[in-house]
């Protein structure tokens, strides 16, 4: 037998009652002296005894009384222990414990995993449970199993929260898989998170759970926040060793529910404080800080910028590279020299990229008979000007081991090329096969109609080519290579290909004005600076990437050599010869070391959690769960729906009243008898 209510039961003490009174009221019969006794009537000792009886009679009745009635009022149970009304049927749960960015503020993380310890303890023998720390994925899964000791080992030895996004909905959809295995009906997914906006991410599937599939969810991210953040830093990928001076564009945000008013935004270059300014958002949400910076040497600087302090200190930094080249090397081959500075092939291009102290560029001319690999090696970018048919197989095999070797080269086929030649000296590295030139009648011309506006030697020129070709290259383009621009008639009219570890870049017309009037446009300065500018660049590297983000080092470093990769947080591991690709997961800075040198790398948090908007808990649960299933009841309401079907059919204390109420007249009957 059990009860319902167990502490009625220290009623039992008042059963006392009756005893101490009757032990209060029983008194010592007096002795009185009497003259005679021949009036006194002699009383029987039975009916003394009668007496005697009745009275304890009474006194077990008044104590049966208020025991029955502390009895009823502890309704009790005849069918199992208390503890079975909760856990009347085994269940299969899934903990899902959110380990993303967000769940690093202040002690949602410890809360977390008390909540999860507090699941764990109210299961009994027979439930199975799987645990599943996720972030934008499925970090660390534990499969569906009965042991809840080593749920719970597994539980203490999680990591800690790293520098995931939040996604609810792979971890329900793989929370779901795991229970279509589950043993039991009652399958139950417990969800233990912040519950941040950005988790819903663009997921519009409409996916729900299956039927009976009832989500459960915990909520540990309430209260106020305080949180600064960086949305936005605007720094240069690149610079010219020669332009030393930049202003660095930070955009402050106050995105906690708590407004911050005041802070200081810190620059550090190379780990050295180099410019600090306050931010006042007393009237703003955010501001823009400008902070002055100078780079002046050649080589990768890193760089960071830090905001003042809050209760997310996390995301109070941001890092990025500059890299400082040198200036660039230039060798500008003239396949027509010409004494006429008007007609000289090289005249213009010379011009727009050399001859001031101030240009990015050291300009060094030559003539197609005196390029050899000697020549070659001294300079970072080639440009063949109206040059290729006169230039031998030896140094076409030069120019070929350069580009793949990592230099670049830009062709300008003019009207001195021959195609055979020219395709069967730089087949291999040509963006396309020259076919043959087209020459347009007098006062017919191209123009530019498709321009890849996202690239980057075109990306700052804008759409606006007035250009008119009046001769150009028809050409085919290599199955490798990305046609940039088209003539109207569309005719390709640049051309990229990477070609080893170099890039090689095909303009066909002429860069003079023989074919066209570009030299005398507006848009030539920025064109030729920007193309070698790109040429130039030895690698594809960011000033800053994101957690989560793939990096391929395969244009960086050799592809033989062994690579120690030492993240932000120090720990070190290596990349072996072949593997190029690496998935970056810690913020700051990556150092990658091939032996022979060392490259920066600059990682950042995805800027998504630090957006610390919450949506509401049940917003998540109706999204999720299916309409057949019916909902999850809490575990008070559960245990006073299982009181009721269990104590139902036996309404015991019913009749323990029942009882009580003879009792009590059986009570009285006796009461008057005695004491009459």
């Amino acid at each position: 037998m059990s009860f319902l209510s167990p502490l009625f039961l220290f009623g039992l003490l008042a059963a006392a009652l009756p005893i101490a009174i009757h032990l209060i009221r029983k008194e010592t019969p007096p002795k009185m002296v009497f003259g005679t006794l021949r009036f006194l009537k002699n009383t029987s000792k039975k009916l003394i005894l009668f007496q005697q009886i009745q009275q304890w009679l009474l006194l077990l009745l008044r104590a049966a009384v208020i025991s029955l009635l502390v009895f009823a009022f502890a309704r009790p149970l005849f069918d199992g222990a208390i503890a079975s009304l909760v856990d009347a049927a085994p269940e299969s749960s899934v903990i899902l414990l959110d380990v993303s960015m967000s769940m690093r503020y202040g002690e949602r993380n410890a809360q977390a995993r008390a909540a999860a310890q507090d699941l764990l303890a109210g299961m009994s023998a027979g439930d199975e449970v799987a645990i599943v720390a996720f972030g934008g994925s499925a970090l660390q899964v534990r499969e569906l199993s009965t042991d809840l000791d080593g749920a719970r080992a597994f539980l203490d030895g999680l990591a800690e929260p790293g520098y995931d996004v939040t996604r609810y909905m792979p971890a329900l959809r793989l929370a779901n898989d795991l229970l279509e295995s589950a043993r039991h009906d009652t399958r139950n997914v417990h969800l233990i998170s912040d519950f941040q906006a950005s988790g819903m991410g663009n997921d519009d599937s409409g996916w729900v759970m299956s039927a009976g599939v009832r989500l459960n969810p915990v909520d540990v991210g309430e209260g106020p926040t305080r949180n600064l953040l960086l949305t936005d830093v605007r720094s240069p990928d690149q610079l010219i060793e020669n332009q030393s001076e930049y202003e660095i564009l930070a955009r402050v945000r106050s995105t906690g529910s708590v407004h911050v008013d005041q802070a200081e935004v810190r620059l550090l270059l190379d780990g050295v404080e180099t410019a600090r300014k306050p931010v006042n958002l007393t009237d703003l949400s955010e501001e823009v800080v400008r902070l002055p910076a100078v780079f002046d040497t050649a080589g990768t600087h890193r760089g960071e910028i830090r905001v003042g302090t809050d209760d997310f200190a996390i995301d109070n930094s941001y890092f990025f590279t500059v890299d400082v080249m040198a200036k660039i090397r230039v060798l500008l081959v003239n396949g027509e020299p010409s004494p006429d500075w008007y007609e000289d092939e090289a005249h213009w291009l010379g011009l727009a990229i050399g001859g001031t102290a101030e240009s990015p560029f050291v300009l060094t001319r030559s003539t197609p008979r005196d390029l050899d690999a000697e020549l070659l090696a001294q300079h970072d970018v080639v440009v063949l000007l109206n040059a290729g048919s006169d230039v031998n197989s030896t140094q076409a095999g030069a120019l070929n081991e350069f580009v793949r070797a990592g230099g670049s080269l830009l062709l300008a086929p003019g009207d001195r090329v021959t195609a055979g030649p020219f395709n069967q000296l730089f087949g291999a590295i040509s963006p396309a096969a020259l076919e043959q030139p087209v020459r347009l009648a007098a006062g017919d011309y191209l123009l530019i109609a498709d321009i890849d506006q996202r690239h980057p030697v075109l990306l700052p020129l804008g759409t606006d080519w007035g250009v008119r070709f009046e001769g150009y290259w028809a050409a085919t383009a290599a199955a490798d290579a990305d046609v940039l621009m088209q003539f109207d008639n569309g005719n390709p009219a640049l051309l990229e290909r990477a070609v080893g570890q170099g890039r090689v870049l095909l303009f066909a017309s002429a860069l003079d004005t023989e074919w066209n009037n570009l030299p005398l446009q507006g848009l030539f300065l920025p064109f030729a600076h920007e193309s070698l500018r790109y040429l130039a660049q030895a690698t594809e590297k960011e000033r800053a990437y994101r957690v989560g983000d793939v990096i391929d080092l395969s244009t960086a470093v050799a592809e033989d050599a062994t690579l120690t990769i030492t993240d932000g947080a120090g720990v070190s591991t290596q990349l072996l010869a072949g593997n190029r690709l690496l998935t970056v997961s810690t913020a700051g800075f990556m150092n990658i070391d091939d032996g022979a040198s060392v490259q920066f790398y600059a990682v950042n948090p995805d800027p998504q959690e630090s957006a610390l908007e919450r949506i509401a808990p049940s917003a998540l649960q109706d999204a999720v769960t299916n309409p057949e299933t019916e909902p999850m009841q809490s575990e008070e309401v559960r245990t006073a729906q299982l009181i009721a079907e269990i104590e139902g059919p036996q309404r015991v204390w019913w009749w323990l009243l029942l009882l009580v109420m003879f009792m009590l007249l059986a009570e009285t009957r006796v009461a008057n008898t005695t004491y009459r």
